[in-house]
């Protein structure tokens, strides 16, 4: 095998790469347009505009069940937004992300089954803030780009 094939070889394509560099693509033209400093509600309202725009599927503050020991709960939780039918986009305005923030995410992918989950931090100065969040096994993660800052 020439070393140009073992190259191309051992590269891997993210999980759902596409989808996820489209979401992020859009949150990136909110963040060009409104900067950091509005409350999350804002970011929420702006990104759906800019989801049904670029016509990405999505579905914003869907509740989902939850189980516990196999039985329903009566509480729901309530994704940001569930885009694709398999990737969650959690959206934040705050000053930096935190370990709570991606043990949301985690939980809300073991939750779910999605495999994948975008967690997107508005509130950062002078760039959007996110992580990529795959789910490997049960209450596992791996990071995959697993952080960055988007213009």
């Amino acid at each position: 095998m020439r070393a140009d094939d073992k190259r191309g070889a051992m590269k891997s394509k993210l999980l759902h790469e596409d989808e996820t560099y489209a979401l992020l693509g859009a949150c990136f033209t909110v963040y060009n347009d409104k900067g950091c400093g509005f409350t999350e509600e804002i970011y929420q309202e702006c990104l759906e505009l800019e989801l049904s725009d670029q016509r990405i599927p999505f579905a914003a503050q869907k509740e989902l069940p939850l189980t516990y020991k196999g039985r329903p709960l009566k509480k729901k939780f309530k994704a940001d937004f569930v885009c694709h039918e398999k990737i969650i986009l959690e959206i934040k305005a705050v000053s930096a992300l935190a370990d709570e923030h991606r043990s949301q995410v985690l939980n809300y992918l073991n939750a779910t089954g999605c495999p994948v989950g975008l967690l997107v931090n508005f509130g950062s100065y002078p760039k959007v803030e996110y992580e990529r969040i795959v789910l490997t096994q049960k209450r596992n993660i791996q990071p995959q780009l697993s952080s960055g800052v988007g213009f």
